[in-house]
């Protein structure tokens, strides 16, 4: 599979061709996601919830989402894999942010690397950016926030909250970021950030108006174990059938079948 690049993501959004990222944590996972077809493996501080029984994604450290980033490279050489910043990784001071992020990419092979935050990361994105690292956003529901904001929450439901999002989300782009997640934001102000941005965003239960989709593995296989999410939908595989399942969810969202309404706020 040719790799996508960079440089391809703002084409793609032009052309109105749906992204499709998905999170892999290890090499299995990973050549099966880029063997069906998935633009972009996510390896998430996710992982502490889904596979390793942590109650948040606090716990995870540099040199765990390394390990697990290293695997995923493995499994999928050719894919284009971003690397998700664990919480304190990049906020203590710029200079930290740049060592780590130079890790992900020098130590785990990664693309790119994510990291949550609104303008008040934008210089630090501009920095990452200017030292030749991509970086991807990510907005709205920030998992790493919970204890600060109380819980898992809808972002934007207001219009003052919505405007300050929007008006954020064009600080981001312009600071260099090269896509946009957008968590649990009402599915109306994900196409309207969308609509005003030229990088693509990349939507978490923020509607289908988003210029493509991202889903934890284990809620498409339906492995969550406590329910599935609004957000998601289980594309339930098991074994070899799991290719099938993760080309099903590609397929459904670059036709626009998935999110349906259902699957948004």
């Amino acid at each position: 599979m040719k790799k996508t690049t960079v440089a391809a993501f703002a084409k793609r959004k032009a052309a109105e061709e749906k992204l499709v990222m998905v999170t892999a944590y290890d090499a299995p996972a990973a050549r099966i996601a880029a063997d069906a077809g998935i633009d972009i493996l996510l390896v998430g501080d996710s992982v502490a919830m889904t596979a390793l029984g942590l109650s948040s994604t606090i716990p995870m450290t540099m040199d765990e989402m390394l390990h697990h980033a290293k695997a995923v490279r493995r499994g999928a050489p050719e894919s284009f894999v971003v690397f998700d910043m664990p919480f304190m990784s990049y906020q203590a001071d710029d200079a930290e942010a740049l060592r780590n992020a130079a890790r992900a990419l020098k130590e785990a092979g990664s693309d790119a690397v994510k990291l949550e935050g609104g303008a008040e990361v934008a210089p630090l994105i501009a920095k990452l950016v200017s030292a030749g690292i991509p970086v991807m956003a990510h907005m709205g529901l920030m998992p790493q926030h919970v204890r600060a904001i109380g819980g898992y929450k809808v972002a934007g439901r207001t219009p003052d909250e919505a405007a300050r999002l929007l008006a954020e989300a064009r600080e981001i782009e312009k600071a260099g970021a090269f896509s946009l997640v957008l968590e649990c934001v009402p599915a109306a102000l994900g196409k309207s950030i969308t609509d005003a941005l030229t990088i693509p965003t990349i939507g978490i239960g923020s509607g289908a108006g988003c210029s493509g989709q991202v889903q934890v593995l284990h809620d498409l296989l339906g492995l969550g174990g406590e329910g599935v999410p609004r957000d998601a939908r289980p594309f339930p595989a098991s074994g070899n059938a799991a290719k099938e399942a993760r080309a099903q969810y590609a397929d459904d969202v670059k036709k626009g079948v998935f999110p349906a309404p259902d699957n948004s706020f």
